[in-house]
């Protein structure tokens, strides 16, 4: 890319320190073959040079994995729990909030909700579940 001569007059594209926008502006005053100073086309105020800025990129805020607060959980309450006092579960019995359950695939879980009439929410090792219950 050549370099291009640039000279008092000339238009160059500038960060305007009023208009807080990349603007046209003219060459007044150089410093080293460097723009110094600008006047800028929109609203014709003097100040130094500053070059264009580059627009952001807008940022994208990731959601929190909620299986890593369950994990967290999980890990908090798990020392405290007494695996031989847990019951198996089955689709037919009657659990209570705190209750520990042995699920034949989740394994140890412990029952944080009672959700309606015939589910509760559990709290296994992978994350919460809704499982059914009589």
């Amino acid at each position: 890319m050549p370099n291009k001569k640039i000279a008092v007059g000339q238009p160059i594209e500038a960060r305007c320190t009023k208009c807080r926008a990349n603007t046209e502006h003219v060459i007044v005053t150089l410093l080293e073959e460097a723009p110094l100073k600008v006047q800028c086309g929109q609203c014709e105020r003097q100040h130094k040079y500053r070059p264009p800025s580059v627009p952001k990129k807008p940022s994208v805020r990731k959601k929190a994995d909620p299986r890593v607060a369950e994990r967290k959980e999980w890990e908090t309450l798990r020392p405290a729990m007494n695996s031989d006092a847990a019951r198996d579960y089955s689709m037919t019995g009657a659990y209570k909030v705190k209750s520990l359950i042995n699920h034949p695939v989740f394994g140890l879980g412990l029952v944080q909700r009672v959700v309606g009439a015939r589910k509760v929410e559990v709290l296994f090792e992978e994350g919460k579940k809704t499982m059914r219950c009589g």
